[in-house]
C-alpha cells in the first residue's frame, strides 16, 4: 500500500515516473482524449480547511479518469469526538481506494494512512504540501526545461510549502535558496534532516532578498499568515514587509526569471498585482497544473497500490 503522507514516501525516480505520467495525460487531454485509466474507482475527500484548487483539482482529476468522488468536512466525517480516528478512517477506508485529506493536523493524515487500508495523499496539513511542491516543479519542468539548470528563489514565510518545496527540490537536484525574515526561516531541524539525508543538497538561507534573488529563474512566494495564524497578520504585516515580491525584486532577476505563487495571493501584502498580472507570472499555469498532476499521482499510487 502507498501513500503521500510526506515527499519522502517518494523515490527521485518515482517523481519522475508521476512526472512523466501526468505529462503524457495532459498531452492526450489537449488531443481531445480523456483515457478512463481509474474507471470504477472511488475517491473521498476529506477537508478541515477551506479549499479551492487542492478539492477541484483532484475532484475534476478523478472524474475525468472516469472515477468518482465524494466530499466530507471533517466534522460531517465524525471527526469532532462523535467517532474515534482510528474507526472514521476503517470506516472510510473500506468505501474508498484513495482519500484525500487536507488538514490542520499532521497527526491526523498519518493516522489515517496507518489504519484506512487504503491510499492517503496529504492535500495539505500544517507540516506539509506536497502536492503542491510536486505540481510546482512539474510545472517549472514544463515551461523552463532541465531543473537542475534552475534556481528557484522562495521569499517569505518558512512554512509547509517552503519546507514541501526544499524537500522535492532536493530530492530532484534543484538549486533552492529560502528568503525570510529573522525567526521565520525554514524550521532548523528540518534543513539539517535534509542536509543529512542529501549530501549534495543545494539550499541556501539568505536574508536579503535582493541578493537571494539574483539569476533566479523563478521567485516564489506565500501569503504572510497561513489558515490558523489570521491573528498574527497585522504583526506580520510590519515583519514581512520588506519581503515583498514587486517589479523591482523581478527586475533584480532578470527577464528570465518567472513568478510562481500557490494561491490564493493577498495582493498588496507578500505580492503587488503587477507582479501578479505580469508576462513573467505563471501562477495560472501552476493552477491548472494542480489537477495535471493530480492525475498522475493518482493513477501512479493506485497502480501501485494494487
Amino acid at each position: 500500500m502507498r501513500h503521500l503522507v510526506t515527499l519522502n514516501d517518494l523515490e527521485s525516480s518515482e517523481i519522475a515516473e508521476i512526472f512523466a505520467l501526468a505529462q503524457e495525460i495532459k498531452d492526450k487531454r489537449k488531443q481531445g482524449e480523456r483515457p478512463q485509466l481509474l474507471q470504477g474507482y472511488t475517491m473521498t475527500q476529506l477537508f478541515e480547511k477551506p479549499s479551492l484548487r487542492t478539492r477541484l483539482s483532484f475532484e475534476s482529476a478523478m472524474w475525468e479518469l472516469g472515477g468518482g468522488s465524494s466530499f466530507f468536512t471533517c466534522k460531517e466525517a465524525g471527526l469532532d469526538g462523535r467517532e474515534s480516528i482510528e474507526d472514521v478512517a476503517r470506516v472510510i477506508g473500506r468505501f474508498s481506494d484513495v482519500i484525500t485529506m487536507r488538514t490542520f493536523s499532521h497527526e491526523l493524515i498519518e493516522k489515517f494512512s496507518q489504519h484506512a487500508g487504503t491510499c492517503v495523499i496529504n492535500a495539505l496539513s500544517d507540516l506539509s504540501h506536497p502536492c503542491q511542491a510536486l505540481t510546482d516543479l512539474f510545472t517549472m519542468q514544463e515551461l523552463l526545461g532541465d531543473l537542475t539548470q534552475q534556481k528557484l528563489v522562495y521569499v517569505g514565510d518558512g512554512n509547509n510549502v517552503a519546507y514541501s518545496l526544499a524537500n522535492c527540490c532536493a530530492k530532484l537536484n534543484v538549486p533552492f535558496v529560502v528568503s525570510s525574515p529573522e525567526g521565520f526561516e525554514l524550521c532548523s531541524d528540518l534543513v539539517a534532516t535534509l542536509k543529512s539525508n542529501y549530501p549534495g543538497l543545494q539550499l541556501e538561507l539568505e536574508a536579503d532578498p535582493m541578493k537571494a534573488v539574483a539569476d533566479a529563474t523563478v521567485i516564489y512566494t506565500d501569503v504572510w499568515a497561513s489558515m490558523g495564524q489570521e491573528a498574527e497578520t497585522e504583526k506580520r504585516k510590519k515583519i514581512f514587509a520588506d519581503f515583498q515580491v514587486t517589479e523591482g525584486l523581478m527586475s533584480a532577476a532578470g527577464k528570465q526569471c518567472r513568478f510562481m505563487h500557490c494561491l490564493p495571493a493577498k495582493r498588496g501584502l507578500e505580492v503587488t498585482d503587477g507582479v501578479v498580472d505580469c508576462e513573467q507570472s505563471i501562477v495560472f499555469d501552476q493552477a491548472e497544473n494542480r489537477k495535471h498532476l493530480a492525475k498522475g499521482l493518482l493513477v501512479w499510487l493506485l497502480k501501485h497500490s494494487s
